[in-house]
């Protein structure tokens, strides 16, 4: 639903949880690098306005909220949206002459269920890469105590306490506690995958709730339809007939991969992550390029070198290959695309990028304006290497981005709505 929302709206806060610190480490470790700091610190506001018990706020207007955020109203919706997707805000909406709004708090899910939910996982991967994930992976492991030549002398509760009627729990459905608002994934649509498996080919009784989801993960991820999933699910069962949930997961995998030649879901079409972007605090040339490169995806920047045409297959498929297997970051990949048209005649020779790209990535280059940097230097000492051999000057076409005043010349009028025609073509 789209609602005008306006700054004379108001809004309540209630709190469906406990935000505990280690909520708020998960909260910056693992949810921040998906949904960005703004949304992050949105969330964390609307903590602000709960009262001293955290149970709910006084009502406010939407005004006060832009005054103590400093934030318009449109960047409050993203951010409020961004929320909502990944599980941490309900909102409900009440239409009046002043229109009301209730905002629900959740807790982060914790770390075992981040990491085992496809979705969220998979997401934080892709902005992180892989490095910082597998560090993120370690960093929420549990020691491994081998209890082996232990022997559990554990008591059970009716060993310690006398037995006691059991009581109603309808009381006591409202009680403050850790709640995690899940992500609302399930669809009428998985019930159909089911019905579309023979009979007697799968153990009913394993279908539960978390199950589907799961399989729902998967074909939201992969964008399976139904009959591509059923045959993956069939050729995931073990021989209990049970759905063996690593095996669904390598299957998917290697379904994905074999009918899009290779790559990954979705990788070629996201751009730099929020946390490697540079502040620009000013209108120079190479500011305003440095942006272009943030924000655009590789598959976009190709489309702009081609015209507006389509990548090929091939150029798409060293895309692919430089994000997935090399895990690049996408305004990297961005300026190396640049980088390599300008100085090898417009040909993205796969043998050249790769060489280009595993020094970058020896250097660790995460960045675009170390990215840009490294390129010039490269540039520079490749130049003076051919006019030492040749002890004559050769001239390679090269990316506007090498000339010394980039730093300091204001881009021109004409330029800055250019790169803003550019980017607005994919927003």
């Amino acid at each position: 639903m789209n609602l005008s929302i306006l700054p004379a709206d108001t809004f309540i806060v209630i709190n469906k949880t406990i935000l505990t610190d280690y909520d708020k480490k998960l909260l910056f470790n693992l949810y921040q690098p998906i949904i960005g700091t703004i949304a992050t610190n949105l969330y964390l506001s609307f903590w602000a306005y709960l009262d001293k018990s955290e149970l709910f706020s006084i009502e406010c207007s939407h005004h006060h909220l832009m005054v103590n955020t400093q934030l318009n109203l449109d960047a409050i919706v993203i951010a409020r949206e961004k929320l909502e997707g990944i599980g941490l805000v309900k909102t409900y909406y009440k239409k009046d002459s002043v229109n009301n709004y209730i905002y629900e708090l959740y807790s982060p899910l914790n770390a075992y269920e981040f990491f085992n939910n496809p979705i969220l996982s998979t997401t934080l991967l892709s902005n992180i890469g892989k490095q910082e994930f597998e560090k993120l992976i370690n960093y929420y492991k549990l020691p491994n105590i081998d209890l082996s030549s232990y022997e559990n002398i554990t008591h059970s509760f009716n060993e310690v306490f006398d037995n006691v009627d059991n009581p109603s729990l309808e009381y006591y459905d409202n009680l403050s506690g850790i709640n995690k608002n899940k992500l609302s994934v399930i669809n009428n649509n998985i019930l159909d995958i089911f019905s579309l498996i023979p009979e007697g080919l799968i153990n009913i009784k394993v279908l539960s709730k978390e199950l589907k989801e799961t399989i729902f993960n998967y074909c939201y991820i992969y964008n399976f339809n139904n009959d591509e999933m059923v045959e993956i699910i069939i050729n995931s069962l073990d021989e209990k007939k049970k759905i063996d949930l690593n095996l669904l997961k390598d299957n998917c995998e290697k379904y994905y991969k074999f009918e899009h030649l290779g790559t990954l879901p979705t990788l070629i079409y996201k751009n730099q992550p929020e946390a490697l972007r540079k502040n620009v605090t000013n209108t120079s040339k190479k500011a305003k390029l440095i942006y272009q490169f943030e924000n655009l995806s590789p598959y976009e920047y190709l489309t702009i070198k081609n015209g507006g045409i389509k990548p090929s297959v091939s150029d798409l498929n060293l895309v692919a290959y430089l994000l997935t297997e090399l895990k690049m970051m996408p305004g990297v990949v961005n300026v190396l695309l640049d980088y390599v048209l300008k100085i090898n005649d417009n040909s993205l020779n796969r043998s050249f990028v790769d060489t280009i790209a595993s020094q970058w990535i020896r250097n660790n280059i995460k960045t675009v304006e170390d990215a840009m940097n490294i390129a010039e230097r490269e540039y520079k000492k490749r130049n003076k290497l051919v006019e030492t051999k040749t002890k004559k000057k050769k001239e390679v076409q090269k990316p506007t981005w090498f000339e010394q005043d980039i730093n300091t010349s204001e881009a021109s009028l004409e330029e800055q709505e250019e790169m803003e025609k550019l980017l607005s073509e994919f927003k």
